[in-house]
């Protein structure tokens, strides 16, 4: 296995892991030579992401579906992780390049922090995941898109944000809530109804577990909570406290909780119309 320590000298020391390891061992980064004609039918998907900003923190989550062309590659794939002590980052895209992003961008911060001596700010931490989006640009082209989630709690502002990206790395801070993925835009217009400004991220995560249900019940792609397997969606949440993935037994019971509400309203609450 290769280490920080074996890596070839002469390399410029830099706080960005990635720049270094494209110069001392450039064979450790993915990449293709030649376009394929569909990717989507070689490499699993990742779909449905959505993030709330709240007064208190932020909340991400995401569901457990990858489908490659028309089938379910995998049922229970992580999306969502905690990318620092106050951060968390969900994935759509490519799956494979996805995780492998998510990975270094961990390490990126971590390098970061050790190299200068302090962590990089809420806003340098967008820029620096922007940075390696763009990096990816060869291979979006070739129709292998990652396009994160990425959102945290800012100590200098006290607030929670929230930052989308696309695919050539362009960054975007969003507010109140956002989603990303294929199920994207039912999620989005039932976040439109259910988010309230000044719920707490408890009541977030009700919201994002509403969201992910109304987004699985018109997107194929997005998978739905799977009680019979116990395969629930993944949430983060991250406060002035610092950033915590739920257990599974919390997201079980709170999805279950929605799942009997949803028994006699299947399409979910109401919201009122004034």
């Amino acid at each position: 296995m290769t280490t920080y320590e074996s890596l070839p000298l002469g390399a410029p020391l830099t706080s960005s892991f990635a720049q270094y390891l494209a110069h001392a061992q450039p064979d450790l980064l993915r990449r293709f030579d030649t376009p394929v004609r569909d990717p989507k039918e070689l490499s699993p998907q990742a779909t449905t992401i959505v993030a709330l900003a709240l007064p208190d923190g932020v909340v991400v989550a995401g569901d457990r579906r990858a489908t490659m062309g028309s089938m379910i590659a995998q049922r229970d794939i992580q999306k969502v992780f905690p990318a620092d002590d106050y951060t968390a980052i969900g994935i759509a895209g490519s799956a494979g390049l996805a995780l492998d992003l998510v990975k270094l961008f961990r390490v990126e911060l971590e390098h970061y922090e050790k190299i200068e001596g302090s962590p990089l700010t809420l806003d340098g931490k967008a820029n620096r995941l922007a940075t390696m989006i763009r990096g990816n640009l060869g291979l979006a082209l070739q129709g292998f898109v990652i396009v994160p989630l990425f959102a945290g709690w800012d100590k200098e502002r006290e607030a929670g944000r929230i930052f989308s990206y696309d695919a050539t790395g362009g960054c975007y801070e969003e507010h109140h809530f956002h989603s990303i993925g294929s199920g994207s835009v039912f999620a989005r217009g039932s976040l439109k109804k259910l988010y309230r400004a000044d719920a707490s991220v408890d009541d977030g995560v009700t919201m994002c577990v509403q969201a992910l249900f109304d987004a699985a019940d018109d997107d194929s792609a997005t998978g739905g909570p799977d009680v019979q397997r116990q395969i629930y969606p993944v949430i983060v949440t991250a406060t002035k406290a610092g950033v915590e993935q739920w257990t599974e037994d919390r997201v079980g019971e709170r999805t279950r909780a929605v799942l009997n509400a949803r028994g006699s309203r299947p399409d979910g609450p109401e919201a009122t119309l004034l």
